[in-house]
């Protein structure tokens, strides 16, 4: 009897213990963790939203966001060009540390986690649209080959300049369009002359697709469109680098083409942003996904666009390509019903960074790869006393002869070139546009930031800077 108990409870045991190794950290009939919305924006200013201030580009559907959501004042892109602003974004790993950290023709390796690697072990079904910017076709650093289960759109960021493109690519196959583009560069990139099929009109397709395929499941969408970005090709061909199929509701102003385009193109992003909001509204699913609107960096002044006439940037200084506010201070807007207080608003000094381990903590995944961010649920949930806080947030730069920046607090510190250059120091309390250099004012602290410089770069052969590149040029060396 007794030995027929005992293997009963050895039984019972070995059962228990097998279970527990096959189930999934959260039960598939747990609804509680909302499905996540991530969309990211490609070159939209810090005051290019009505919710931040701007007074010419209507933007009704992402104002309607901060309004039924939380908007950061104080959120900051992984960098300040597109790759490694995605890279940052994607592992949770900021530019002294994460692998991209330039425009180049990098990939990422496969010991490289993301975020959709990290929700896939909650179950979630894992899909990205629009620009990707973290590996080329045939590579381990293709989105499918890094925890998304659907792709569509562009791989290479320098094919995204192009809104007709003779091709896009879904999972990993190419999916040949109408448009015809003679000066088509190795890379997809150039000027179209027959412009039939507009790849935002694409996108919006399948991700109202990849919303009806998923709307009984928990799924994680990721939306990169490309829009207002301009096609740089075309404006060093033709002067005009805006790309829009009209220019809608601005065509009778008496603006420049190149403003009516971006206005358009703002216009048109705004739209998308709707047709989600519409299509989680149909499928019941509002209340049960928490939405993400930010960008990848500041905003741009290519294709003809005029910073200055839209005030694009706000309040702050510079604009993509800095390390001034300006070019790294960019909105994001939360939304999730009945848990994110409608209409409110937050100091949070965060970033893109953080974004990993916030969608961590929502899906109830304990990470098991280090990351520099830190979950900013509490924060979004109204629980302020439990936030944790950055000691200070980095970045590092590899173009126009290198840069870094650090924040810490109130204070912004801005190197150039990296590593050896002069420490310019800021108090953002009381000069957010950053015009009043107090470096020699207060030495003890532009030496406390040397230091936390020093500690945040991690040397990489891959990405070194000499100093000597040229503004706007690139230099590489083993990556640059």
């Amino acid at each position: 009897m007794t030995n027929k108990f005992h293997l009963f409870a050895l039984c019972a045991f070995l059962l228990n213990v097998l279970s527990a190794s096959a189930s999934p950290e959260i039960p598939e009939s747990d609804r509680s963790q909302p499905n996540i919305v991530y969309i990211m924006a490609d070159d939209l200013g810090y005051g290019d939203l009505g919710c931040y201030g701007q007074k010419l580009i209507q933007t009704p559907h992402i104002d309607r966001l901060a309004k039924h959501g939380m908007r950061f004042t104080d959120f900051y892109a992984g960098s300040t060009v597109c790759a490694p602003s995605r890279c940052v974004l994607m592992t949770g790993l900021h530019t002294g540390h994460c692998y991209i950290r330039g425009n180049g023709k990098d990939n990422l390796r496969p010991q490289d986690v993301t975020v959709a690697e990290v929700l896939k072990r909650a179950d979630y079904a894992t899909g990205q649209i629009g620009k990707w910017g973290l590996g080329h076709e045939g590579t381990t650093g293709l989105p499918t080959r890094q925890g998304f289960d659907f792709f569509y759109g562009y791989l290479d960021q320098h094919q995204a300049h192009l809104y007709y493109p003779t091709f896009l690519v879904k999972n990993e196959k190419r999916v040949k369009l109408r448009n015809i583009v003679p000066d088509e560069g190795k890379w997809g990139q150039g000027v179209a002359s027959k412009k039939i099929d507009y790849s935002p009109a694409l996108m919006i397709k399948e991700t109202l697709g990849f919303i009806d395929s998923h709307k009984d499941e928990r799924f994680f969408l990721y939306l990169s469109y490309t829009l207002p970005h301009a096609n740089n090709e075309a404006t060093r061909k033709t002067g005009d680098g805006t790309a829009v199929p009209d220019h809608g509701i601005y065509k009778d102003k008496k603006w420049t083409k190149q403003n009516k385009g971006q206005a358009a193109m703002v216009t048109y992003l705004d739209q998308m942003v709707g047709q989600v909001i519409k299509r989680l509204d149909d499928h019941g699913l509002s209340e049960n996904t928490i939405i993400f609107f930010t960008s990848d960096n500041g905003p741009h002044s290519e294709g003809g666009n005029n910073v200055g006439f839209f005030d694009a940037n706000g309040p702050v200084t510079g604009i993509k390509r800095a390390m001034y506010e300006g070019g790294i201070r960019v909105p994001m807007i939360v939304q999730w019903p009945g848990h994110v207080k409608a209409g409110s608003t937050t100091a949070l000094m965060a970033g893109a960074v953080d974004f990993m381990a916030t969608a961590a903590e929502i899906a109830g995944v304990k990470l098991k790869t280090p990351t520099d961010g830190i979950s900013f649920l509490p924060t979004l949930l109204g629980k302020d006393d439990q936030q944790k806080k950055h000691d200070y947030l980095y970045w590092e730069f590899y173009e126009q002869g290198s840069k870094q920046a650090l924040r810490a607090g109130k204070w912004k510190a801005v190197r150039r070139p990296m590593i050896t250059g002069p420490i310019e120091l800021y108090d953002l309390s009381e000069d957010i546009a950053e015009k009043n250099d107090l470096a020699k004012r207060y030495p003890e602290i532009v030496s406390s930031f040397d230091l936390k410089f020093t500690e945040a770069h991690a040397p990489n052969k891959r990405w070194r800077s000499s100093g000597k590149a040229r503004d706007g040029k690139r230099e590489r060396s083993e990556g640059w």
